[in-house]
């Protein structure tokens, strides 16, 4: 859980450093090979997709509190209530229409008061002082990657069965994003995360996910062609390869397969492709490979580094990730913080 979160902060801060650069605009600025250590960004700061994740934690941690009292809470609305927080952090005034959720120490952290390139549809979908359901959608023709960055945490609760996980993450997208595609492809990145920590393999969790998607109707649709293009693009590049030979990181072939990462299902894909064509190496070459190749391509870098790091980061745990990166990191003690409280309500606490 901790792993997970942290690389996928990691893989924010990396890709946050050229979110808005093009290719040419990255290697000019660091070299033919791109941006490949933290160490060169001058301030590891994370973005809004590792502000909105962590806000997923404090709503499922508090859903999960309410059940170790023997109340039963309703998910939705404690995650409508985290994303309002959220909301006021960047600096938004509540509409009339919506409660006003009590602070939180989350919400009150300086470091949690920076507006960093949020998500349009994220904020109008708050915006709108609604709380969008799949029946009643906002934003119904958005399917913005604002779903699948924030949407690791449903993976993460332990005793639960992972398709009850996919629904209540689907549901969650349509909170801000109301396309059926966002909602298929943040249920998709939870139950890839879930089967991980269940005990699958990367394979096996990615495969069982196309597998559900591939019974999951019209509207997941889109998502499964991406994951599925994902997976057989990561297949054939690992068997091209000479023997001990990496694959090289190739970011116009990247975008050209999977698009840039703005929509949900792109964002997706390229983040399991990369997660994928470096599997077999050891635990921190995987993630770091799989974090430099995911932010540095044309697109929205931060978003698909953070769901890649937090997949690779779900899989092996704290062990993969690098020291030093993880002490840079600007905001580590928030992130920190925030997994300890929600570790503390998967063992009990109230």
């Amino acid at each position: 859980m901790r792993g997970s979160v942290l690389a996928g902060a990691l893989g924010d801060a990396l890709g946050y450093a050229v979110e808005f650069d093009r290719w040419a605009a990255i290697a000019d600025r660091f070299g033919e090979q791109g941006l490949t250590d933290l160490a060169d960004v001058d301030k590891p700061v994370i973005s809004d997709d590792t502000q909105m994740t962590l806000f997923t934690l404090e709503a499922l941690a508090e859903a999960l509190r309410w059940a170790n009292e023997g109340s039963a809470a309703d998910e939705l609305a404690c995650l409508w209530l985290a994303y309002l927080r959220w909301y006021r952090t960047q600096g938004q005034l509540l509409p009339e229409a919506a409660p006003e959720p009590p602070p939180t120490w989350l919400e009150s952290n300086p470091h949690m008061r920076h507006r960093r390139a949020p998500g349009n549809a994220c904020l109008s979908g708050l915006g709108t002082g609604r709380m969008g359901t799949v029946e009643r959608p906002v934003n119904p023709d958005s399917k913005g990657c604002g779903t699948v960055m924030r949407s690791a945490p449903f993976g993460l609760v332990p005793h639960v069965a992972v398709e009850d996980m996919v629904h209540l993450a689907a549901r969650g997208s349509a909170l801000t994003h109301g396309h059926p595609t966002a909602a298929a492809s943040a249920g998709a990145l939870a139950g890839i995360v879930a089967r991980i920590v269940r005990g699958s393999t990367l394979d096996d969790a990615v495969a069982q996910t196309v597998d559900a998607l591939s019974r999951a109707g019209e509207g997941a649709a889109e998502t499964h062609t991406a994951l599925r293009t994902a997976v057989e693009a990561a297949a054939a590049d690992r068997a091209d390869r000479s023997p001990g030979a990496v694959v090289p990181v190739d970011p116009p072939r990247l975008t050209a397969r999977f698009g840039e990462g703005w929509v949900a299902e792109e964002a997706l894909a390229i983040a399991v492709y990369c997660a994928l064509v470096d599997a077999d190496e050891d635990p921190a070459t995987h993630l770091r490979r799989t974090l430099v190749r995911a932010a540095n391509h044309d697109g929205d870098s931060d978003s698909t580094a953070a769901i890649a790091g937090n997949i690779v980061g779900a899989l092996h745990g704290t062990a993969a990730l690098d020291p030093a990166w993880v002490a840079a990191l600007v905001e580590r003690d928030v992130v920190e913080r925030e997994v300890d409280e929600f570790l503390a309500a998967v063992a009990g606490a109230r």
